[in-house]
């Protein structure tokens, strides 16, 4: 999603005092050496990872910090079912799964119980047999046809994790495994479980559960079941809530969860964000550096933050990295940054970045910029050698 968690490396350096501003142009000589200074990691919107953690660090609670980040926001519950796109859930275009003692498969209120109809049977799985049947298969000794299912077919194990064989090999996941149509001939992997059991998969996976204080963890459980909320009352008519991914927010099921996790996902059981009603839109940013970025929502506001102490890393790249980013430029020879947000040193992230060389000039995003470049955020200032 939106708010990565970073784990810090040799380039994620603690800040000390702040240099002089740096100017906001550059003379790119051929052959330079360019070094980006930046601050945070991600938009830098919402919630701050880094910032709740050290927070509940300085002991401060998990609803302080929720207050902090989404000045404004009421409390309220959520429960009911998320359904998950598993981005890479699918082998062959087709839902596969390990047998195991209580799987069924169900479609339009009929099920059959797997276990008992073939008990020698090695794998199960969905293949489309067009956009509304499906052909339900066994493994054993090569693949074998149990029978053709109208309507959306689904694996389900009675309340246990099912083995999913993925493209990045076998993950568990709570609740049932659809095969939902995504385009005529193909289909895509949908887990559909329940919210809480959802969280115990997405928690772990955007901090670190096994050091990380617990009053830091229910914040982030209150942030992502706020999210998923308000996901799942904007796309009633999709086939899936939320993927997996970055994109929305990490989840990796079963094999990611972890006991401090899951005892800030029950100690906020059903807990939510809202906004004149409705679920609270709560990005959330690895570390925004010490300034938290405005957002769309009234909520979502630029403040200095006092908590994330700032995430300083430094990149450096040569004049044809840049070139081979925007190749139209030609020989780079001069780099200005426009447009800052005033939040900060160097007057704050990069509104817009423009490159001059002997092909042309580009105007791109500070966003975008570092997201080319593979930067950590558009707060950065640049040194040329």
């Amino acid at each position: 999603m939106l708010g990565r968690l970073v784990v810090a490396t040799a380039t994620l350096l603690l800040a000390s005092a702040a240099p002089a501003a740096a100017a906001d142009a550059w003379d790119v000589p051929h052959s330079a050496t360019i070094t980006i200074d930046g601050h945070g990691h991600g938009h830098g919107r919402g919630l701050s990872q880094y910032g709740a953690k050290h927070a509940a660090e300085d002991g401060v609670g998990y609803r302080e910090i929720l207050d902090f980040y989404y000045r404004g926001t009421s409390w309220g519950t959520a429960t009911g079912q998320v359904r998950i796109f598993l981005s890479r859930g699918d082998l062959g275009n087709t839902v596969q799964v390990e047998p195991k003692r209580g799987l069924v498969a169900r479609a339009g209120g009929r099920s059959w119980d797997l276990t008992r109809a073939k008990p020698r049977a090695q794998r199960w799985r969905i293949v489309p047999k067009g956009a509304a049947r499906s052909s339900l298969q066994y493994r054993r000794s090569g693949w074998h046809q149990y029978r053709s299912v109208a309507g959306t077919l689904e694996f389900a194990a009675k309340g246990k994790p099912i083995t999913l064989d993925t493209q990045d090999g076998p993950m568990s996941y709570r609740g049932s495994v659809r095969s939902v149509p995504s385009s005529p001939g193909h289909r895509m992997a949908i887990n559909v479980l329940p919210m809480e059991a959802y969280l115990r998969g997405v928690v772990p996976a955007e901090v670190v559960a096994s050091t990380w204080p617990q009053q830091a963890q229910r914040a982030q459980a209150v942030a992502a079941r706020s999210y998923a909320a308000l996901k799942r009352s904007t796309r009633q008519d999709k086939p899936y809530d939320l993927d997996d991914t970055t994109s929305y927010q990490r989840y990796l099921g079963v094999d990611r969860e972890w006991p401090a996790s899951d005892t800030a996902v029950a100690a906020t059981a059903g807990k939510i964000l809202t906004y004149g009603g409705e679920p609270a839109f709560t990005e959330f940013t690895a570390s925004n550096g010490g300034w938290t970025v405005a957002g769309d929502a009234p909520y979502l506001q630029a403040r200095e933050d006092p908590w994330d102490r700032t995430q300083a890393w430094e990149e450096t790249l040569s004049d044809t990295d840049v070139e081979s980013a925007w190749p139209s430029v030609g020989d780079l020879t001069h780099v200005e940054i426009a447009g800052r947000d005033g939040h900060g040193e160097w007057g704050g992230r990069a509104g817009t970045v423009t490159l001059t060389g002997t092909g042309g000039t580009v105007t791109v995003s500070g966003a975008a910029f570092a997201l080319r470049l593979g930067l950590a955020s558009p707060w950065l200032t640049i040194r040329v050698s």
